[in-house]
């Protein structure tokens, strides 16, 4: 029995849909944020030792880091519905895209999430607006342009292709969806990339996407309607 370890509101969601769209019999084992840090609890530890989700469990074999998950399940179970023919162009764009949504595209929306979360935090009055100078400084020499840049370089791949390698859905698709959902939960973000909004609601509209929000609980970058 394949068995995950699901962190919520994490990118171990993915993982839960990869499972339903392979159509696969797995169990769950489910984890919470604490409501104060949003920080992923110290249960985890015992199963991995960096304390992260997803992880994953299939017979002997035991995987962390969502896009070797991916790979693993694609490879062993969906080698024909959910991956390009090997050594093909189509092939190598899911390589490209396995491991560019979080390498490349994934690190500055997570550095604004921290942001975020400082800009939050309860500080002194007379900090606060040492730190708001601080995180526009950095937004503004940095952040803002990276993950302009990166989106843009995404909608143009999606303004002529309707999936990320190859003809089909297929299994790059899924690891790029969290990124882009992260993205798209941001206002601004959203009403800029108007392509990018069309394409996630697309992939949130699967049968086994639903099916995977419903196994997995409550999901603060899924969709708001329609669950």
């Amino acid at each position: 029995m394949i068995e995950l370890h699901h962190l919520n509101n994490s990118r171990s969601q993915r993982i839960l849909w990869l499972l339903e769209e392979l159509g696969l019999d797995y169990e769950i084992r489910h984890y919470r944020r604490d409501s104060d840090t949003q920080l992923a609890p110290d249960s985890l530890k015992r199963i991995h030792p960096l304390g992260k989700a997803p992880v994953l469990t299939d017979g002997g074999m035991s995987l962390a880091e969502s896009g070797a998950i991916i790979d693993y399940l694609a490879q062993t179970y969906g080698r024909d519905t959910l991956l390009p023919a090997n050594n093909s162009p189509a092939w190598w764009d899911y390589v490209y895209w396995l491991h560019y949504a979080e390498g490349s595209l994934m690190p500055p929306l997570l550095i604004r999430h921290v942001f975020d979360r400082v800009q939050q935090a309860p500080v002194l009055f007379f900090v606060r607006p040492i730190v708001n100078r601080i995180v526009a400084g950095v937004d503004k020499a940095f952040l803002h342009n990276q993950i302009r840049t990166h989106l843009n370089f995404v909608a143009d791949h999606l303004s002529c292709h309707d999936w990320f390698a190859g003809h089909r859905f297929g299994a790059a698709d899924i690891q790029m969806s969290f990124p882009l959902e992260v993205a798209m939960h941001r206002s601004e973000l959203a009403d800029s990339y108007p392509r990018l909004g069309a394409y996630v609601s697309a992939l949130q509209a699967r049968p086994a996407y639903l099916r995977a929000l419903k196994a997995g609980g409550p999901y603060l970058y899924g969709p708001t309607v329609g669950v």
